[in-house]
């Protein structure tokens, strides 16, 4: 493990998003539309392109720019069709956002739709998924102060109709020494990954397949938080750790327009601090886009105690 940035004074301000779902008209090969890419555009001509904005994407970011996040979560879907122009896009944005060590991202089930050559896709976003270490395999970690970022991938191409995703055994034997090496240095560990891991938190169709493991490992071996995207609304779950309920806060889709079957772009501001009394302070303040006002208003602030979850 290498040593970490210094912490700042105050505490960490980290800006949550996700599924931006960055706008891009597909063009499809003739072999292209023999893939589930096929059903993911006529899905996007059919419906998202009236509903997934790019407007109001850049809207959400000039709102959280005046917070000064010290740090930029996306967790996943970040494109809509897994070409590759898209990723090179992706790349170009992310640039555009913030310092590449300012920003770190996991990937969603539709930044995995097909099976696709690594230097065609994931390649291009290696500056926002290198861990500290230098590890090339997933999850990956990053300390910023005394938090630490740890990114978790649960994407995978799959059959189509579903939209579920998997981190597999060796991902989640890496992520238990992870969480362990990371809670005996005292620092506040952040789960960043794309789908829910709360039981019921979304339909078994776009479900996390080893949800049940991944909530075993953290009752066992604990982290202070989790942060989720792909369920269509704001969510706050709370599953077991060795201290406590771990909070598990979701978002939907970053471009979304509000609808009655999606909550509409939101983000979050987690500020992280220690307590004076042990674990950490997180407050906890949710912006929404708000269709009369035509811009974003508050949509809560909250205080969560989070007890250190030392487990192993």
């Amino acid at each position: 493990m290498t040593s970490s940035p210094t912490a700042s004074v105050g505490p960490f301000r980290l800006a949550h998003l996700s599924d931006p779902h960055l706008a891009f008209e597909p063009r499809l090969t003739l072999r292209q539309r023999f893939s589930k890419r096929q059903l993911s555009a006529l899905s996007w001509w059919r419906s998202r392109h009236r509903s997934q904005q790019a407007d109001l994407l850049d809207r959400l970011i000039a709102d959280a720019r005046p917070f000064q996040p010290e740090h930029w979560a996306i967790t996943g879907d970040i494109v809509n069709f897994s070409l590759p122009g898209e990723f090179t896009q992706a790349a170009r944005w992310l640039d555009a956002l913030d310092a590449r060590d300012r920003v770190s991202i996991v990937p969603g089930n539709h930044d995995a739709l097909v099976a696709m050559p690594v230097d065609q896709g994931w390649l291009h976003w290696q500056p926002w998924v290198a861990g500290d270490d230098g590890h090339p395999a997933w999850p990956y970690w990053r300390q910023r102060g005394d938090v630490a970022l740890i990114g978790v991938s649960s994407a995978l191409p799959t059959a189509p109709l579903l939209a579920s995703g998997r981190i597999g055994t060796a991902q989640l034997q890496r992520l238990a020494a992870l969480l362990d090496e990371l809670g005996r240095r005292g620092l506040c560990r952040v789960l960043m990954i794309h789908h829910p891991p709360a039981a019921g938190a979304i339909s078994r169709r776009k479900a996390l397949a080893d949800a049940a493991e991944l909530r075993a490992l953290l009752a066992r071996h604990g982290a202070e938080l989790v942060i989720h995207g792909h369920a269509r609304d704001a969510r706050l779950d709370a599953i077991s750790g060795p201290a406590g309920p771990i909070p598990v806060l979701g978002l939907p889709s970053a471009s979304a327009l509000p609808s009655s079957r999606d909550g509409g772009s939101r983000w979050q501001l987690l500020e992280l601090e220690p307590a004076a009394a042990g674990g950490w302070r997180l407050r906890q303040r949710v912006r929404m886009w708000d269709i009369g006002r035509q811009g974003f208003v508050s949509a809560g602030d909250f205080v969560f105690a989070l007890p250190r979850q030392i487990g192993g």
